[in-house]
């Protein structure tokens, strides 16, 4: 568990963001049970990534959700994938992920302040 403290600039840098999930595949080239996961985030456009959300989640179910990912990491190729984003969870007890979801459906793209 980390206490390191960081300053409002250090915050600022990290560009969150509210998007759609529009499709998920089981990606089967990894070793750890994954999905490959497209989210629209309007005028950001269409950015790629995995998550390993199996078992709390079938892919039809992630179709249409909205989730908050950090949308200014460099692109990391992950076995044949290449991710844009990293969408965002809590880490159950279990060490399963359960995604961040806004209370209500916003426009795709918002930002999270």
């Amino acid at each position: 568990m980390s206490n390191t403290t960081i300053n409002w600039q250090d915050f600022e840098k990290v560009d969150m963001r509210i998007g759609t999930v529009i499709d998920a595949q089981v990606f089967e080239e990894v070793r750890n049970p994954a999905y490959k996961i497209w989210v629209d985030f309007g005028d950001l456009g269409i950015k790629k990534t995995s998550a390993q959300v199996t078992k709390l989640y079938d892919v039809d179910e992630l179709i249409g959700k909205q989730v908050v990912a950090v949308v200014n990491f460099p692109p990391k190729q992950i076995a044949t994938f290449m991710s844009e984003c990293l969408i965002l969870g809590g880490l159950a007890e279990d060490k399963e992920v359960i995604l961040l979801q806004p209370e209500r459906a916003v426009v795709n793209g918002t930002k999270i302040s």
